[in-house]
């Protein structure tokens, strides 16, 4: 399965790059899935993708849980949490 892999903030520092392309093995079909792949590509992979209480992630632009289902050609971003609005 060929995906695009995004990463923003600490993350992107940590793993390196802020986008790859990768052709993920055919037993991955969701988000936890690809975690645990990706955490075996790196000490800094293994390192941003750690602990899951501080990272987030979208399929599609689409914020999703580590159960979300993934299809060739998808685009996974991976961030911090986001926190917004004014005081």
């Amino acid at each position: 399965m060929k995906l695009k892999i995004l990463y923003f903030a600490w993350l992107k520092s940590s793993i390196g790059t802020g986008e790859e392309r990768v052709e993920a093995p055919d037993s991955i079909d969701n988000v936890a899935g690809l975690i645990d792949w990706l955490k075996t590509r790196s000490s800094g992979h293994a390192a941003a993708l750690d602990d899951l209480s501080v990272v987030r992630c979208a399929v599609n632009l689409d914020h999703v849980q580590p159960d979300a289902p993934l299809e060739d050609g998808d685009e996974v971003g991976f961030f911090p949490p986001v926190t917004g609005g004014s005081r």
